[in-house]
């Protein structure tokens, strides 16, 4: 492939993605989503526990900790290590934020029903790019990422979907933020090292100044 190629199969994945991210359907879920979070979170004293498999693990495991620094407290747990004893992360007034494309992903459908034995009244927030699947039924919240084709080639590798989540967690993330008020001098507290620290501690000082 020379560099002409590269450039037209770039372009073509851009505006498919564009495309993608435009048609994810915006409702009120959101809005009732935001709401359980500070609701159990920053009412309640619990957590958000964000979880999916693979590729939509770390999708998962990215949102939890974009949480964690703007003033959330939210933890990532493996499904399958769930089975193995993890699933004693969950305590009174947590959520569950779950992630899977198809929605019928075996080990997030069970972690359903083990956190559920667990915690019986455990409220559920679910992405899925299927929300007629199993798990999309099981969500007190059930968002719907649009399941635009992924762009690879196979249309098997999670990309397109991957995309999707990642921007539909930083749509409840900056909700969240405005909701409970997130200033940056909570995020300099929590952002000591590296450019990020730097930069907020500094915002943070001119906030108080001014």
């Amino acid at each position: 492939m020379d560099n002409n190629d590269i450039k037209t199969l770039m372009r073509d994945i851009l505006a498919k993605e564009s495309q993608a991210i435009l048609n994810i359907p915006v409702d009120d879920g959101y809005e009732r989503a935001v709401a359980l979070i500070v609701d159990r979170i920053h009412r309640h004293g619990g957590k958000l526990v964000c979880s999916g498999m693979g590729k939509a693990g770390q999708i998962a495991m990215n949102i939890a900790t974009t949480f964690c620094s703007t003033g959330t407290p939210a933890a990532f747990l493996h499904p399958s290590e769930a089975q193995h004893g993890d699933l004693g992360i969950i305590q009174q007034n947590d959520l569950l934020l779950l992630l899977s494309n198809s929605g019928k992903t075996r080990e997030i459908v069970e972690l359903v029903e083990l956190a559920h034995v667990l915690n019986p009244t455990l409220p559920i927030i679910v992405i899925t790019g299927n929300p007629a699947s199993q798990l999309g039924r099981c969500g007190d919240v059930t968002l719907s990422t649009g399941n635009s084709p992924e762009v690879c080639p196979l249309g098997l590798t999670p990309t397109t979907s991957t995309t999707m989540m990642t921007v539909m967690g930083d749509v409840l993330v900056v909700a969240t933020m405005k909701a409970i008020g997130f200033s940056s001098a909570e995020y300099a507290k929590r952002h000591h090292g590296g450019y990020l620290g730097h930069k907020s501690m500094e915002q943070a000082s001119k906030n108080c100044n001014n």
